[in-house]
């Protein structure tokens, strides 16, 4: 093994504690949103999540080694830099829906829309992190038929999960305000990457 794919491994490694990371503090969210009478949309489809993200991370692991992908400087520092980014979006995110960020869809009833942060700009910051990353991690070793399979599945799960979101959002919009009073940006609580994000 080369000591490029070795120094990918670790970098996988170290994205994978960061998802243990992740769904620990959604575990922690989940009882502070529970306690607050927090409704959850979409269980149905979070297994789906949880498989992709898991896929991806170990397909990540697989493909460079099994199939011989190279480092490629110039796509692979690129991809590097991009990933970083989409993690530092990511944990912006968790930062800005303080205990109500979780990788499962909670919504707590009353609570205001967060429309601060990275919500300022988009309605979904966590998933345009979830998009990146997927391509981004897998191309920082060449691994495109892992970045094109992630992206391609993660597109359909994406059409579900905002859906549900959005839907969550119209169900239970803030303050008791009517759905169609619902901001373009800023949610109540979406969730992120899944524990793969």
């Amino acid at each position: 093994m080369s000591l490029s794919v070795s120094l990918y491994l670790v970098l996988v490694g170290l994205v994978a504690v960061e998802r243990l990371v992740e769904l620990a503090v959604a575990r922690r969210n989940a009882v502070w949103s529970l306690a607050r009478g927090g409704r959850e949309y979409g269980r149905g489809h979070y297994p789906a999540m949880v498989v992709l993200h898991t896929a991806l991370l170990v397909a990540c692991a697989v493909e460079p080694w099994a199939a011989g992908r190279p480092f490629l400087p110039l796509l692979g520092w690129t991809a590097l830099a991009l990933a970083l980014a989409a993690q530092g979006l990511r944990w912006w995110c968790v930062a800005a829906l303080g205990p109500r960020w979780n990788t499962r869809v909670l919504v707590v009833p009353g609570l205001p829309l967060v429309t601060g942060g990275p919500y300022r700009f988009v309605r979904h910051p966590n998933y345009v992190a979830v998009v990146v990353e997927g391509a981004a991690l897998p191309l920082v070793h060449s691994a495109w038929v892992t970045a094109a399979c992630f992206t391609a599945l993660n597109a359909l799960l994406l059409r579900v999960r905002v859906r549900c979101e959005d839907a969550a959002l119209a169900d239970a919009p803030a303050d008791g305000a009517p759905a169609r009073d619902v901001p373009p940006h800023g949610t109540v609580a979406p969730a992120p990457a899944g524990p793969a994000s």
